[in-house]
Order: C-alpha cells, then structure tokens, then sequence
C-alpha cells in the first residue's frame, strides 16, 4: 500500500514538473520578443508604452533601439532611462496635415532612437517607455516596427500580421496594440460617475474580491487541515501497533499465578 501511494505521489510530482517546464518554457519564448504594453488603450486617451527589450541578436549584446511610430501618431515623448540617451527623428510633410482640432502640422515625430551607453547584455532585459496621445480611433491597431541593433547583427520586428493571420505565428512581429472605445461619459466629462449604481458596482466587485479570496483561503486551509489530520491519523495507527506489539510479548503477573495456585489448593 504505502509502494502504492509513493508511485502515485511521483508521478503526479512528475506531471506537475513537466506542466510548470511547459510554461516556463512559453513564457520564454514570449520574452523573446520586443512587446509593447500600454497601461491605457482608451480612445483619447493619454497612454504610457512600455517596450520590452529582450535578446534579439542571438548571443551578441543590444546597442540601439529604433521605434518607428505609426502614420497615426504625430508625436511621442520618451521616457528617460539611465542606461540609454534617446533621439527624436522627425519627418517633414510634403503638404501640411490637418488635425481634428482644425490645426495644421507640416511635420512630425516619426522615430524614436534609444542608443545603449553600455551595451546591453543578451542575458538581461531592460524596459523603453514612450508616452502618447491615442487618436480617436477605437478598433484601430497601431504597430510599432522596431530595429533592435546589437554589436554583431540586428533583428527587424517588423512583421504585421495579415488578416486572419495569427501573430504568434510570425517569426519578428512588429509590436502592435489595439485601442479600445473610450468610457461612456455623462456628457460633463465624467467617464464613472461616483452615483448610487456606481457605487454598488464598486462596492459588489469588492465583495466579489473579498469573496474569491476568502474562498482560497478557506481552500487552503481546508487542504492543511485534511493533510494535518491524515499526519495524526498515521501516528496514532503506528503508536496503537506499538502499543499491541508490546504488549504481546510483556509476560504475566506473578501475582495472578499465585491466584491460580491457591485455588486449585483450595478446591483440594
């Protein structure tokens, strides 16, 4: 039984182990690639990007990163970063370009250049952030080709995918990200307004929170105590075994022989 019970044990350790190397092993592959993450995608919206910069150029340390900004930007402000000095390259129109403010521009921010001081090493990553005003174009994908160059090679992530195409699926994507509709407003500029039905949202996502956790934890502490109480079940199983071996081989009181004699005596 006990045989039994360790086999069990090792191979759903071994699963698990093989089901974590999986996904550490997707996660590195993601990491492979230059990303964007904004932390908004509201139409409108002012909007941080955080490009990712990962090995792109094999074993060979990254110097420069060049992100070129889509035709629907007109500008991007780079955040600064110790490890890197940054450039703004700027295109000149051949006609000047209407905003929807009713403005004219003859000309805009095209690429922003980040130049290593020190190159960056091919087993580290470090992170390029540029702040953007989102054009109001909900459903409108924006991508960003980049050129990471390092001290032998580069690597063009420049890739869009066509459609239907599944971007994973391409060998250097450009990084690419979608904005989304901006928040319905009350027509006085207030996207959520702090009304009763707001505040019993706010207050039921809460409760829903507290819940889910209250759950885990519950979970847990339901699985320490089972495991806690198959602990003591087997010690007390082993110390009633001791017990039952010992007590077979202690031998009989002398007092109780004697018992037997004197009656047998008696009896005579």
């Amino acid at each position: 039984m006990t045989t039994s019970m360790l086999r069990r044990a090792l191979t759903t350790t071994a699963a698990t182990g093989g089901a974590a190397a999986l996904l550490l092993a997707a996660a590195g592959g993601a990491s492979a690639h230059v990303g964007v993450t904004p932390d908004k995608t509201d139409a409108g919206s002012y909007s941080l990007l955080t490009f990712g910069i990962p090995h792109g150029c094999d074993a060979s340390p990254t110097t420069k990163v060049a992100i070129t900004l889509p035709p629907e930007l007109n500008d991007a402000q780079p955040t600064v970063n110790p490890n890197w000095t940054v450039e703004k390259v700027t295109e000149t129109f051949a006609e000047p370009r209407k905003l929807a403010d009713g403005s004219s521009i003859t000309k805009r921010t095209s690429q922003i250049v980040y130049t290593a001081k020190a190159p960056l090493s091919p087993e580290l990553r470090d992170a390029l952030v540029l702040s953007v005003h989102l054009p109001d174009a909900a459903g409108t994908t924006l991508n960003f080709p980049t050129l990471q160059t390092c001290e032998s090679g580069q690597t063009d992530w420049s890739e869009i995918a066509a459609d239907g195409q599944d971007p994973h699926s391409l060998k250097a994507p450009a990084p690419a990200m979608t904005i989304t509709a901006a928040p319905a407003s009350d027509g006085h500029g207030a996207a959520h307004p702090a009304g009763p039905a707001h505040t019993a949202e706010a207050s039921t996502e809460q409760t829903a929170a507290v819940t889910d956790s209250g759950a885990d934890a519950r979970s847990w502490a339901g699985l320490a105590a089972g495991l806690g109480g198959l602990v003591l079940g087997a010690a007390a199983l082993l110390r009633s075994a001791a017990l039952l071996r010992s007590g077979a081989r202690r031998p009989a009181p002398k007092g109780a022989a004697g018992g037997t004699a004197g009656a047998d005596q008696s009896s005579k």
